[in-house]
């Protein structure tokens, strides 16, 4: 009789150990998955690779993120680099990593300054578009919560996407990165890049408006994520971006709102309705890279390492945030 009702007692005490771990499994604490690779998801003209993480459990309707890799590096690493990763499993949402191939870039950099790559409906811009499409069908996705990001010459990419197609992204983030049309302003990628571009803030808008003729909005709000000591893509390159995405959104280009997060000066613009449409964080003496602030749970994230910069502040924490990801 004894044992039996111990044995009774450790089904009951195992019954509800697996209820309590199922309730907090929600799509906040999804498991652990791996990288996988996606072939055959369109015409694919940029001749990229498509990977995605998934956590393991995932539901329905839940939000991407299309993460945009730098220069030299690939979807595995800054996924894992960045924080991406671990904060899909955090709070519940799917991972696109697209990988640049060697033949498109030698040094695996996505093509933010060519023409035939920036264009709606060609080049890497299309096959981005593409990777988009088909992890929302095959994760039964909410196409209202998609969002893009990426880093450097990935973080130039986020802003074709959000001018070439605007109507798939709810956000975006870019980090090191560059404004749309940034190269063909300047006359080079390599002006733009190191010295800036000179536009006024129309004509900077004007850019993103050719890009999509006819587009009456909503536009995707942008938060922007850059260090003063970056010496590979100055930080004018933030002050023309906010120029720009100010500019398209009918917002004044002085911000509404400065204070510091982290120890860092913090800016929102905010459109005539009063939303909050752009958003900085200048990292203060920090060189060219991804802000991260490796640790476990809170508001850390990321794995220092070569263009991951342990800095007291994830990037990708901050962006999630901003998004309602977490």
């Amino acid at each position: 009789m004894t044992h039996t009702r111990a044995a009774r007692r450790v089904t009951v005490l195992a019954t509800l150990l697996a209820a309590l771990t199922t309730l907090l499994a929600g799509p906040g604490r999804a498991s652990a998955a791996s990288l996988q690779e996606v072939t055959g998801f369109g015409t694919n003209p940029g001749a990229l690779r498509m990977f995605r993480y998934v956590p393991d459990g995932l539901p329905a309707g839940r939000p991407v993120v299309l993460a945009l890799h730098g220069c030299t590096q690939n979807a595995a690493g800054y996924g894992t680099g960045s924080g991406w990763l671990e904060l899909a499993d955090r709070w519940g949402f799917s991972v696109v990593l697209p990988q640049q191939q060697s033949a498109n870039n030698p040094s695996s950099c996505l093509n933010w300054f060519q023409s035939g790559d920036t264009q709606r409906g060609q080049g890497e811009a299309a096959s981005l578009a593409q990777m988009v499409d088909r992890q929302l069908a095959d994760a039964d996705a909410d196409p209202s919560r998609v969002y893009v990001t990426g880093l450097s010459a990935g973080g130039g990419m986020t802003a074709v996407m959000m001018a070439a197609y605007p109507e798939k992204f709810a956000a975006a983030g870019i980090v090191a990165g560059l404004p749309y049309g940034c190269a063909q302003a300047a006359g080079s990628p390599y002006v733009c890049m190191y010295v800036g571009a000179t536009q006024t803030p129309r004509q900077w808008g004007d850019r993103v408006r050719a890009a999509r003729p006819g587009y009456a909005g909503p536009w995707p709000t942008l938060t922007v994520l850059h260090g003063s000591a970056d010496y590979t893509v100055r930080p004018a390159n933030m002050t023309d971006l906010v120029e720009q995405w100010t500019d398209v959104h009918g917002a004044d280009p002085a911000a509404d709102t400065t204070d510091t997060v982290a120890g860092y000066p913090h800016q929102v613009f905010r459109d005539p309705s009063g939303r909050a449409v752009v958003e900085t964080y200048g990292i203060t003496g920090m060189g060219h890279g991804q802000p991260v602030d490796p640790g476990t749970g809170g508001e850390h994230c990321g794995t220092a390492g070569a263009y991951a910069l342990d800095v007291g502040l994830c990037a990708a924490y901050r962006l999630g945030r901003t998004w309602g990801l977490g």
